[in-house]
């Protein structure tokens, strides 16, 4: 599997190289000055300035497919003075697609991802796939909303080899909560877990209680989608310390993943799934099946963003549920809280190589509109009397609010950012809403950001792509028990120690000081 991983990497590489190689200039010499901006931009920009910008993107989809010409995106493009045409992919197959995308080189002009850091993407800005957008940026003087309104140091955290590719997307820092059936933790007479272990056997005696009244063992404890439980394997991670900074014997900073405070944690979900707790489709369960099991009630437990919490209240109650009720945990784990942290609009916006320079500044003008305070919350509630009512001071969204204004809905435009962006609930009431936030009042304090999230090694761009497919892998079948754990830890340790790793190792250290400015 090693050498077909090598074989795919060589290609994607080179497909790449190909692709962008042709036609694909850089920023005139005018442009790459320092502190440039609209100013030196070619004349003809403002031609036809009145005339709605048409925009091909490729974005992520987290709800039903959207209509374009419906109420909310019909205005959304009224006032960005824009037409969007979005080739939308659901959330499960997104990186597979992405990969696809960047291997065929044909980018439309905007490409929007969850990972601004993910390795194939990487590998196509290193071969010029990208527009390198900080001479556009410059001073950001021109662009006050992008420079006001984001969270701090948005763009310091993305910067690849000192330069800007992408700009930030819509994440506030407090996001993915590991969740738990409040009531059904009342029912049984349960106390809320505090620790890891607590809540492991809170799970076990909600799946061993029949808590459906069917007379089958049929509720599953821990759910999610992906590698383990995808996004709560970093929340998870943060409480057995994983996601602190851990170096090597020669000051290499290690790989989250294949630090020995993660492979603590694989340990942890091994016992887990032993014990039946970890569903046993962990490994290959789709996004769509996991919503539907822990909405229908045939779940206990499942990490994702605070912000689905009313959403799926409300789904339960429909499908017979009495009295549904969420709860985010914050659990203490071995070396920490178990409470992961974004940086705080963690995917972003590219713009390719492709795209015409004059383009360019035309696509920021469209996401400079989209980050200010207007737009803003206009993609959180959409429009009063369409889509919401004000109800005690709070902006509730109606139904068709509710099925307009989505995730999904965030997904095309770089938004102001807000603390409590994925915690509040657009459908919820003011009560509601003030108590979603007490519950995680205190995670932005107690949680942990993972380094890895802004941290680039060009070492470890050719490393990971060669062995991810496979590690994940053996992450599976030891929790399955297929290997054991010493065999695992052998698997981690021949990466580690390998040459290129070590290297990409001491690169890490190198990035992550100058970060801390030191």
């Amino acid at each position: 599997m090693k050498h077909k991983n090598k074989r795919v990497y060589m290609t994607l590489t080179l497909m790449l190289a190909l692709a962008t190689a042709a036609g694909c200039s850089g920023p005139t010499e005018t442009n790459k000055v320092a502190g440039t901006d609209k100013g030196s931009a070619p004349s003809g920009q403002s031609k036809d300035a009145d005339k709605p910008l048409s925009i091909k993107m490729f974005a992520g989809l987290y709800n039903e497919v959207p209509n374009m010409n419906d109420d909310y995106w019909s205005e959304w493009q009224k006032r960005t003075n824009s037409k969007l045409n979005v080739e939308w992919v659901p959330s499960g197959d997104l990186n597979t697609k992405l990969d696809l995308l960047l291997a065929s080189g044909d980018l439309p002009e905007v490409v929007a991802v969850p990972d601004f850091k993910k390795a194939t993407l990487l590998s196509a800005i290193k071969n010029g796939a990208f527009w390198d957008l900080t001479p556009f940026l410059g001073d950001f003087s021109k662009y006050p909303n992008m420079k006001n309104n984001l969270v701090k140091d948005a763009f310091k955290y993305r910067t690849i080899d000192g330069k800007i590719y992408s700009l930030p997307g819509s994440r506030s820092r407090v996001d993915p909560g590991i969740k738990i059936r409040k009531d059904w933790l009342d029912q049984l007479k349960i106390p809320v877990p505090t620790t890891l272990d607590e809540y492991a056997d809170a799970l076990k005696k909600i799946i061993d209680a029949d808590i459906d009244g069917n007379g089958k063992k049929d509720t599953l404890g821990l759910i999610g989608h992906g590698v383990i439980v995808s996004d709560g394997d970093a929340s998870f991670a943060a409480g057995f310390g994983a996601s602190q900074p851990t170096y090597d014997a020669a000051g290499g900073l290690i790989y989250t993943n294949l630090n020995p405070q993660y492979t603590e944690m694989i340990a942890w979900f091994q016992k887990l799934y032993k014990e039946g707790i970890l569903s046993k489709e962990f490994a290959v369960m789709k996004t769509t099946q996991a919503e539907e099991l822990f909405q229908t009630g045939r779940a206990a437990s499942y990490p994702r963003s605070i912000w689905w919490d009313k959403q799926w209240e409300t789904a339960m109650e429909k499908a017979g549920q009495k009295n549904p009720q969420i709860l985010n945990l914050a659990l203490k784990g071995p070396k920490g809280m178990a409470v992961d942290l974004a940086i705080g609009g963690g995917g972003g916006f590219l713009i390719s190589k492709q795209v015409p320079e004059a383009k360019v500044w035309q696509l920021l003008d469209y996401f400079e509109k989209t980050a200010s305070e207007s737009i803003t919350d206009f993609a959180y509630y959409g429009t009063e009397g369409i889509h919401y009512t004000v109800v005690d001071g709070q902006k509730v969204l109606n139904e068709k609010g509710i099925k307009e204004v989505n995730t999904t809905s965030k997904g095309v435009g770089v938004l102001t950012y807000q603390k409590w962006g994925k915690v509040i609930s657009a459908s919820g009431s003011k009560a509601y809403n003030d108590a979603k936030i007490k519950e995680v009042a205190n995670f932005d304090e107690i949680g942990q950001v993972d380094p890895f999230r802004f941290l680039v090694s060009d070492s470890w761009i050719n490393v990971w792509s060669k062995y991810e497919s496979e590690w994940k892998s053996m992450v599976t079948k030891v929790i399955v028990g297929q290997i054991s754990m010493d065999e695992y830890k052998q698997y981690v340790d021949k990466i580690n120690n390998l040459p290129e790793t070590k290297q990409a190792y001491q690169e890490f250290a190198k990035n992550y000081k100058s970060y801390l400015g030191k």
